[in-house]
């Protein structure tokens, strides 16, 4: 029977490019749980499903979502039932962050446009201040 694969910290700090710091932060959450070897269990061995879940989390955080949503969404995957209900809580947790990046997109194409007419009318003004300058120079 083959061993499972180990990985220590760094591994997957060099990995995934974080920190040991960031790693730790989310065993802190309870997103790794790694077992402790060594004297006073001071190192860290992380299985092949920490580095899953790691591997999970990140593409979580890229989505937008929360940890503590990841974590819910991940923890489901752990479960031994049935994955229908499993795939209907992740399609409702996508659904609402997909709403909040609209209604976001929305506000950023709304402030996009009232940048671009105050541009339109700081061009205006300028062009007249450069007009003006000109006429008043030209005169005697």
């Amino acid at each position: 029977m083959a061993t499972q694969p180990t990985y220590t910290i760094g591994d997957l700090a060099r990995e995934f490019d974080l920190t040991t710091r960031a790693i730790r932060f989310y065993e802190d959450m309870g997103l790794l749980q790694p077992k402790r070897e060594g004297p006073g269990g001071r190192n860290r061995v992380y299985s092949a499903r920490d580095r899953t879940r790691l591997k999970l989390t990140l593409r979580a955080k890229r989505l937008g979502l929360s940890l503590t949503e990841a974590k819910d969404i991940i923890e489901m995957y752990d479960s031994p039932r049935d994955t229908g209900p499993q795939l209907r809580k992740f399609l409702l947790v996508l659904a609402e962050h997909r709403r909040q990046l609209e209604e976001q997109m929305a506000d950023l194409v709304a402030n996009l446009d009232e940048v671009k007419v105050h541009e339109k009318e700081a061009r205006a003004l300028l062009a007249k201040l450069g007009k003006d300058n000109r006429e008043n120079s030209s005169t005697p």
